[in-house]
């Protein structure tokens, strides 16, 4: 561990600045802090700081409507060409985004208002997508894909810029949908406008739902072992690759079990997520895939209730024992590549 004295004669020597060290020490110690405050069962999570935020959201939101109307009129008043138009109307609402982004995010650091901002340049993106698909005359099949994958570019630049955990929600979607849209008009899968949650448990939909699924856990877990502690956007970044990830890997094998007609494979499935997420010390990963097998149960069941019955014990079960549960099953399983870089099990410090 680097100490204060270590920081002062790195000062000295002139490998860092004074006012870097000053805020390594200012960050190591807001680091301990949280850490600290962090009781063993929770898994950090965070919507909103306060109704001050929502209040801001809220603002955000008609503000955002109504510079969108005002730009389209004076821009129609102004005679410009329709693309042209549009083209000015995108750049001047993304410029706008990103003074206004960069304030509630990288100095207030403030949480709802980042997402909800995110949503707006994401919404840009789209339109920006759009605009570009009609100026090169592009057919139809194809303007879908490159609306979303212009969305999809658009958003890991803004991640890259303001690093806002909830962009990767949004990225995953829109690249999920670029490659669905392509594939669809190619005729190789649906036109469903809700590729996402496709119902398939076969075929090309069912790979390219697993395959997406298991990219995202994948990514999230890459996230997630760069900080165990849970402290940085890094782990919440993680957080929403997970919620991405358990409904698209569930989708396949819930629907080929089901197939059956008989819902205890769906609980088998279910057990098997809760393992997993209890090695992961996710609830994200399992509540986000309960949620959907809820929706499939609903679906493809007439009387589900029995099921649900079942699944609601399962998981406030899980809620009220989960730290011991989880490290009875961590103590028990053997030494596996990974396993000293998850979350501490036991106690958290």
């Amino acid at each position: 561990m680097i100490t204060s004295e270590d920081l002062k004669t790195a000062v000295r020597s002139g490998l860092i600045s004074e006012a870097q060290a000053t805020g390594l020490t200012a960050l190591a110690d807001q680091r301990m802090q949280e850490a600290a405050g962090l009781a063993p069962s929770e898994e950090p999570f965070q919507l909103f700081r306060g109704f001050n935020e929502i209040f801001i959201v809220i603002g955000l939101s008609i503000l955002f409507a109504g510079w969108t109307g005002v730009l389209a009129a004076i821009l129609t008043a102004e005679g410009l060409p329709g693309t042209l138009s549009s083209l000015a109307g995108v750049a001047l609402t993304l410029a706008g985004l990103y003074g206004v982004q960069r304030y509630f995010t990288l100095t207030r650091r403030m949480v709802a208002p980042s997402i909800a901002l995110a949503v707006m340049f994401g919404l840009s993106f789209l339109t920006l997508g759009g605009i570009l698909g009609e100026a090169l005359d592009l057919p139809f099949g194809l303007l879908k894909p490159l609306t979303f994958a212009t969305a999809a570019v658009g958003m890991m630049v803004h991640y890259r810029i303001f690093r806002v955990p909830f962009d990767a929600l949004l990225i995953g979607g829109a690249v999920f949908t670029t490659v669905w849209t392509w594939l669809a008009h190619r005729n190789m899968v649906p036109d469903d406008a809700f590729a996402l949650l496709h119902f398939s448990s076969s075929g090309l939909p069912a790979l390219l739902s697993m395959g997406f699924g298991l990219g995202c856990f994948a990514l999230a877990m890459r996230f997630d072992l760069s900080d165990p502690r849970r402290i940085s956007t890094r782990a919440a970044t993680g957080f929403w690759l997970h919620v991405l990830a358990a409904p698209a890997i569930i989708n396949p094998l819930a629907l080929r079990l089901l197939s059956y007609d008989h819902s205890l494979p769906l609980l088998a499935i279910l057990c098997l997520l809760a393992l997993v997420a209890l090695v992961i010390d996710r609830r994200s990963f399992l509540v986000s895939g309960a949620a959907y097998a809820v929706g499939i149960v609903f679906a493809l069941f007439d009387s589900p209730m029995l099921v649900i019955l079942g699944l609601g014990l399962g998981l406030v079960f899980l809620g009220a024992q989960w730290d011991r549960l989880r490290g009875a099953l961590l103590r028990a399983l053997p030494e596996f590549p990974g396993k000293t870089r998850l979350p501490p099990y036991g106690q958290r410090i």
